[in-house]
């Protein structure tokens, strides 16, 4: 079978040319079956960057790459535990995928999410944009109904499942085999990575930064929970 999905998410990316954070993240799924040890697997939100990233420049201190995120007047911001707040009180967005405006393309990425949007909203009469805020127009918290999608293709109904693996896989290995970027050692296709480092996480486990150290011991003695043990 070939997967595609997507779900709409919180306002947080401002459409091409706008500053107000409208869209979610939205991200958009595929995934095909490959001969391969690992399937093409593609799943990106539609904005630029998205909040778990800019949480994690956060953890460590770093300022944000100019262009993820705006303010209120369109001017790039890279100041990042204050964008965390600002990103939920509505002071800040997202950039589209491609960027500000239309010279880098952001109006691609501003239309994937727009897509995403009407598909998780639109079938089912579902909540959009300013109504997965999470609060009602009285300001009541409130649940934030988002909307899925999912289709499902059958290859069978169309070639030979190997064929069709055999296919995907040489066009995933061309990819890989052409020519690199001076200084580059390697080219990878979309779910490699993720593949190669869950082989490393197996062997060696999962690393974890010492700010999050701190995040999840705070955790543990907020909540009492003298019962579990970290190795760190």
């Amino acid at each position: 079978m070939i997967g595609i999905t997507g779900t709409n998410a919180r306002p947080s990316i401002a459409p091409t040319f706008g500053v107000e954070n409208m869209l979610g993240t939205n991200p958009l799924t595929f995934a095909m079956p490959s001969d391969e040890p690992f399937p093409f697997f593609l799943d990106c939100a539609t904005s630029v960057s998205q909040r778990g990233k800019i949480e994690v420049y956060a953890r460590e201190g770093k300022a944000l790459p100019p262009g993820w995120v705006i303010d209120e007047n369109g001017r790039t911001r890279t100041d990042t535990l204050p964008i965390l707040d600002d990103l939920i009180a509505g002071k800040a967005a997202l950039t589209p995928l491609g960027g500000l405006g239309e010279e880098t393309a952001g109006y691609k990425g501003y239309g994937y999410a727009t897509v995403v949007e009407i598909l998780s909203a639109a079938l089912q009469h579902g909540t959009f944009l300013k109504g997965l805020l999470g609060f009602s127009p009285e300001g009541r918290k409130q649940p934030y109904h988002l909307g899925h999608f999912f289709i499902a293709i059958d290859i069978a109904s169309f070639i030979e499942p190997e064929d069709f693996k055999r296919t995907t896989g040489e066009i995933l290995r061309q990819l890989r085999q052409s020519r690199k970027a001076p200084g580059c050692e390697r080219i990878y296709t979309a779910g490699e990575k993720e593949y190669l480092t869950s082989l490393e996480r197996e062997r060696h486990g999962v690393p974890v930064n010492e700010a999050l150290q701190q995040v999840l011991k705070t955790l543990q003695k907020q909540y009492h929970l003298d019962q579990y043990h970290f190795a760190f």
